[in-house]
């Protein structure tokens, strides 16, 4: 299951999902993509970065803290039927 969370002025988003490849027991891994939807085509991916899930849970404690807030989500497997 992703997480999301949308900036202040609901432009970008930023989308925590698990890496699929990493061994979750031992070494958790998180994708953190930032990007926005586009009306037609694809979402517009700026950045995507890998983290460790200590890593990523204190990024998103600290995009709350300053204003982003949980959003729907805006791509990706979760909007597949």
């Amino acid at each position: 299951m992703d997480g999301w969370l949308s900036d202040p002025k609901g432009y970008w988003l930023a989308r925590f999902h698990r890496d699929p490849k990493s061994t979750w027991v031992k070494d958790q891994r998180v994708f953190v993509d930032h990007g926005r939807p586009m009306p037609e085509g694809p979402a517009l991916l700026k950045t995507r970065r890998e983290m460790r899930y200590e890593d990523a849970a204190s990024l998103w404690f600290e995009l709350k803290s300053l204003g982003w807030t949980v959003a729907e989500p805006a791509w990706g497997a979760d909007l597949e039927p």
